[in-house]
């Protein structure tokens, strides 16, 4: 018998004041058995840095042909791509080909610097790619916040990002590794 996903949700308020979004999400994750809280927490992260009202989480891990979140257009065409971890070239090819933008976010810092110093020649051709690595620190702080029912403030200034649950608060310095030079029309 297969194990299923569990579900988390999750009230998040996010203050972007580089991007002068101000928006409340009411979002519904489900961790997939492979997945450990630090990632999934992670991905919500991922979303407060992009998000907008049409940025949404996708099947993720149990399809190879999503990303892990994505935002659409209304003709269905994929404007952000949002994968976590280490992809291999070709599915970071393929992403850079289907969408408009391709955002990466790695962690666990030490498996992550040798893979981005392995792919890291090969992709920088990729103008509308940009990689994103988050503190092992950080990762397990956020790690600790993850409940089944959370509410959490996420404030965005200068690239820098506070999370609060009410009751702690962390602050998260993701460290850009590339930063996408152009995204395509």
């Amino acid at each position: 018998m297969a194990i299923k996903s569990t579900i988390f949700k999750a009230e998040l308020q996010i203050t972007d004041m580089d991007r002068n979004y101000y928006q409340d999400h009411q979002l519904t994750m489900a961790r997939h058995p492979s997945e450990n809280d630090e990632r999934m927490m992670v991905r919500l992260l991922a979303f407060a840095l992009n998000a907008s009202e049409s940025l949404q989480f996708t099947r993720g891990l149990s399809s190879e042909d999503e990303p892990e979140i994505w935002q659409k257009s209304m003709s269905d065409e994929i404007e952000v791509w949002i994968d976590l971890g280490q992809p291999d070239e070709k599915r970071i090819r393929k992403a850079c080909g289907r969408a408009r933008e391709v955002v990466i976010y790695t962690y666990q810092q030490r498996s992550s610097e040798v893979w981005w110093e392995q792919q890291r020649n090969k992709l920088e051709r990729f103008d509308n790619l940009g990689v994103v690595n988050i503190p092992d620190e950080s990762v397990a702080l956020l790690g600790q916040m993850a409940q089944r029912a959370m509410r959490l403030q996420c404030t965005i200034q200068d690239g820098q990002l506070w999370f609060s649950n009410g009751e702690q608060a962390i602050e998260v310095m993701p460290d850009i590794w590339k930063r996408a030079t152009r995204v395509k029309p």
